[in-house]
């Protein structure tokens, strides 16, 4: 699918992944309209962080993802979506897990629903690599059996098989691109590399996580957001599952080192009970591997962890990019 000229959707254009999308989207030369979470602070995100040149290219439409109709209406008259609406914090979904199942899984139905409806050319759904749970075998390609280890990996498995069978049963070309631990600038410190990085940029001495020992692939933002293109301009990618990864794990404890080292080398890093999630909860190893996505669409990864670190370390340092004063803080 040629997207140059085109009008694509992307929801969640107001997230993380979302707003590097929409960046990228446009330098391919489509035309992007952004759906964002509605809300009565006429807050778009991560948008807001976009250089108003970039932005002014971008027809944002505020709407809820929970809604059939403001989804609909926001896909009416493009060729592509781009669905990456979601609630994404883990520990959240403990808490939470009704809201989880109303956007991740009730917010996808919309999609794949205004899709079939409006005849959409191709629809890109996000997925996680959490829905794989702990690895059984390493890489991990998309044949690795699924696990539900939070709510929020019960809600992506049951989107993406949602997906499939929208692909199955109405034919609906839709493609699942699954990315590995996505990382970079104006990531919120939800995240574990800026919950590191604020700490130590706090200069207190210390840094507070959960289990230093899971393992992580760890994906920079810009290839992710490549991933999604090269997916979506791939008619041989059409209802397949396609993963996105570095193809390298580093553990918690170990990054944390990596971070400290470019920030504060005399940082102590601890664990902190109320940051460990539940036994059986967490997952202890996620390395993937993209064969399929490289096989079918030709993307790899441009970016290797130090350089993509670098860059990210560099953005927080901003300040108006970081809330020192709530480093401490455990985002849930």
């Amino acid at each position: 699918m040629e997207l140059r000229g085109r009008t694509v959707l992307v929801t969640g254009a107001d997230g993380f992944i979302g707003s590097h999308l929409v960046e990228a989207l446009l330098a391919e030369g489509a035309e992007v309209r952004a759906f964002v979470w509605y809300n009565p602070f006429n807050a778009w995100g991560c948008l807001d962080l976009l250089p108003r040149s970039v932005l002014a290219g971008v027809e944002v439409v505020p709407g809820d993802i929970r809604d059939p109709g403001d989804v609909e209406a926001a896909a009416h008259g493009t060729s592509a979506i781009f669905h990456l609406a979601a609630l994404v914090g883990i520990p959240f979904s403990y808490r939470s897990p009704a809201a989880y199942v109303a956007t991740n899984v009730g917010g996808t139905l919309h999609v794949l629903e205004a899709a079939r409806k409006l005849d959409i050319e191709r629809t890109v759904v996000a997925s996680s690599s959490e829905v794989y749970g702990t690895a059984r075998y390493v890489p991990m390609d998309e044949a690795h059996p699924h696990q539900a280890q939070s709510p929020y990996a019960a809600t992506k498995i049951a989107a993406d098989r949602l997906a499939e069978s929208y692909h199955r049963s109405f034919g609906l070309p839709i493609v699942v691109v699954r990315p590995f631990n996505t990382y970079g600038p104006r990531q919120s410190a939800r995240a574990v590399i800026p919950t590191i990085a604020a700490q130590l940029l706090a200069g207190r001495g210390e840094v507070r996580l959960g289990s230093l020992e899971p393992r992580r692939d760890f994906t920079y933002v810009r290839d992710t957001a490549r991933a999604f293109i090269a997916a979506a301009r791939c008619d041989g990618a059409i209802g397949q599952d396609l993963n996105a990864a570095s193809g390298r794990d580093i553990s918690i404890g170990e990054l944390a080192g990596l971070l400290a080292a470019k920030i504060d080398p005399a940082a102590r890093v601890c664990s902190d009970a109320q940051r460990m999630r539940p036994r059986g909860s967490e997952v202890e190893r996620l390395l993937g591997s993209s064969a399929k996505l490289r096989a079918l669409a030709g993307w790899a990864p441009e970016w290797d962890l130090e350089r993509g670190l670098d860059e990210t370390v560099a953005w927080l340092r901003e300040p108006a990019n970081l809330r020192r004063d709530r480093a401490e803080v455990y985002n849930l």
